[in-house]
């Protein structure tokens, strides 16, 4: 006589990725809450204390400085799911900018000429970090420091070799110019307002990036490898070539960032983009990500640095003291990383 088989609810032997999960649930457990809640609450505050903040002008110039941080805040942020840090996302910007406008300049070549090889260098160096990171074995605070200290120092000393004084000489009228201006720093009007195209690389790199992390298996490394860089290793993901890519995408960005820089202004000043590399982090963690890694999304960078333009211009048009943007930004970043961690709980809690 066979024993009868204890009851069941239909259910025991279901995957449990099989489930059904609520909309609220999956509404819970994305990094991007925390900011979009944000992002809602300083758009209506500024709407009732800053008399221009609602203006069509106005969202032109928020989306504007918006995107000049949002384009690099979307790699950084990718490098950070992948359990890294870059401190010299800043002035990499600049030495970029600085190659296209020298190397043209000195040459007299065409400008896009410059503008190749400046995408070879930088791309170069972010290689660079990425291979001494995982060859050296040392932290990326460390690592990406050197490098922020060479270029700084490589920025303003070649800058002076060259040019004899602290910024490089004006391009606009070499050959090429235009269009490199038209593909990197042109300007639309639409509705009357007017968006500059730094506008759509921002919401470009935002979606390559989301599709890179959601659907790819390249996304499925960067989330392991900040899960854990010896635990990923041991289920074949290829975590040197992994992080070596992410710093190459963050150069990427920083050449697409500099080349703006300089078509926007014909001639760049050598010591700007110090600092900046705190920003493009602070975007990025404001925006969904973790510190140690294996959390965050592209999506939530991009509403991080909208928080960012939000607040910078709703300050001046709110006729305030800009200094006060530093405690904003200070409040935002502990306000934000309190309430990612308390999301991340939350969804751990009810897995």
């Amino acid at each position: 006589m066979s024993a009868a088989a204890p009851p069941s609810d239909g259910l025991d032997h279901v995957d449990e990725r099989l489930l059904r999960t609520s909309p609220l649930k999956k509404l819970l457990a994305r990094p991007e809450l925390g900011s979009v809640v944000g992002a809602v609450a300083v758009f209506l505050f500024f709407s009732v204390v800053a008399d221009g903040f609602l203006r069509p002008s106005s969202l032109g110039t928020v989306l504007y400085a918006a995107s000049t941080i949002g384009i690099m805040a979307v790699p950084v942020a990718l490098l950070m799911i992948g359990g890294e840090f870059d401190l010299s996302a800043g002035v990499l910007v600049t030495s970029s900018a600085l190659i296209s406008s020298m190397f043209s300049y000195q040459m007299t070549a065409n400008v896009w000429v410059g503008v190749g090889v400046s995408l070879l260098v930088t791309l170069a160096i972010g290689a660079f970090n990425g291979f001494m990171l995982t060859r050296t074995k040392l932290p990326s605070f460390i690592i990406t420091l050197g490098t922020f200290l060479m270029l700084t120092g490589l920025n303003l000393g070649f800058t002076k070799l060259i040019s004899g004084t602290v910024s490089t000489k004006s391009i606009a009228d070499m050959e090429g110019f235009p269009s490199a201006r038209a593909l990197f720093a042109s300007t639309w009007t639409v509705g009357g307002v007017e968006l500059k195209v730094t506008i759509l690389w921002w919401l470009v790199l935002v979606a390559v990036a989301t599709w890179i992390l959601l659907r790819t298996r390249f996304g499925n490394w960067i989330f392991a490898v900040g899960g854990g860089a010896d635990a990923a290793r041991a289920v074949g993901v290829p975590v040197h070539r992994t992080k070596i890519g992410l710093y190459m995408g963050v150069a990427f960005c920083a050449w697409v960032s500099g080349q703006h820089l300089l078509l926007s202004f014909d001639v760049v000043q050598s010591g700007e983009g110090v600092g900046n590399e705190l920003i493009y982090i602070i975007a990025a963690v404001i925006g969904g990500c973790l510190i140690t890694g294996g959390y965050g999304s592209a999506i939530g960078s991009a509403v991080g640095a909208l928080i960012f333009g939000m607040t910078g211009k709703g300050i001046v048009y709110a006729e305030w003291n800009p200094d006060w943007f530093k405690f904003f930004l200070g409040a935002m970043l502990l306000l934000a990383t309190l309430l990612n961690a308390w999301i991340r709980k939350r969804v751990e809690a009810a897995k």
